[in-house]
């Protein structure tokens, strides 16, 4: 038997070996089922390690701001979330048809927990998901051209499934950063999904943009047949300081 498990080492199959050797320490659970049954209980906790390792790693690539959690949202009526919507984006189907998520709202109405959690659920379904403040990418798209990295961080963009674009419309961008933009926007379209967090309404971001020909390009591969949820209500950072002051 211990042979065995070393072959199951040298296979990387170590899910399945501690599985096998769980079964072996309890035999008595196990002698009823058939050799099949109990490899395919084997099999299939493999499969599920697999899995969640795959999406563990694809969590870390993502780099999200948050760790965040669909299940923690807080569903209060004056916050303008659904159940039934989160459950429908939480099925992925979105992600298939590749459409837009544009999520806007207050400061601290919790758009960005929110992206976040729906981007931790991308990885649990195997998308691979990046998270970026739009500042930042700005800025890695202006080092990119300066060292000669900006197509390899196209590339990257190339294979992604799901971009998370944080604090959308906090600055006005310059000639350069439109055609960036636009560029990036381009790339995704109908390839992937993008989810914009603003605190800008939609009807201002043509004025963030600056320029005509890129604002009607940026915006027409965005907003066309996208979701659109605007988070209302109070401050949750304000919420949650007030809860925690009140237990003290």
């Amino acid at each position: 038997m211990n042979h065995l498990y070393e072959q199951l080492t040298v296979l990387k199959l170590n899910a399945l070996r501690d599985a096998l050797r769980n079964q072996n320490a309890q035999p008595n659970t196990y002698q009823e089922l058939g050799f099949e049954e109990r490899l395919s209980l084997l099999v299939a906790e493999e499969l599920t390690n697999r899995e969640n390792r795959k999406a563990e790693r694809l969590i870390k690539q993502a780099k999200f701001r948050l760790n965040a959690e669909l299940s923690e949202l807080d569903y209060r009526s004056s916050r303008g979330i659904e159940k039934t919507l989160i459950r429908s984006l939480s099925q992925g189907s979105w992600l298939s048809l590749k459409q837009n998520l544009l999520l806007t709202g207050a400061t601290g109405s919790g758009k960005t927990y929110l992206a976040c959690a729906l981007g931790h659920n991308a990885c649990r379904q195997g998308y691979k998901v990046y998270y970026f403040r739009l500042k930042s990418l700005m800025e890695l798209c202006y080092q990119g051209h300066a060292d000669g990295r900006y197509g390899k961080l196209l590339t990257k963009l190339n294979h992604t499934d799901l971009l998370l674009l944080d604090d959308w419309g906090l600055e006005p961008l310059s000639s350069e950063q439109r055609s960036d933009l636009l560029e990036i926007i381009d790339l995704m379209y109908q390839k992937g999904s993008i989810i914009v967090v603003s605190q800008l309404p939609i009807e201002n971001w043509y004025k963030m943009i600056g320029d005509s020909t890129h604002a009607d390009a940026i915006l027409d591969r965005l907003v066309h047949g996208s979701i659109k949820l605007e988070l209302k209500g109070e401050s949750m950072r304000k919420i949650q300081t007030l809860l925690t002051d009140g237990d003290q």
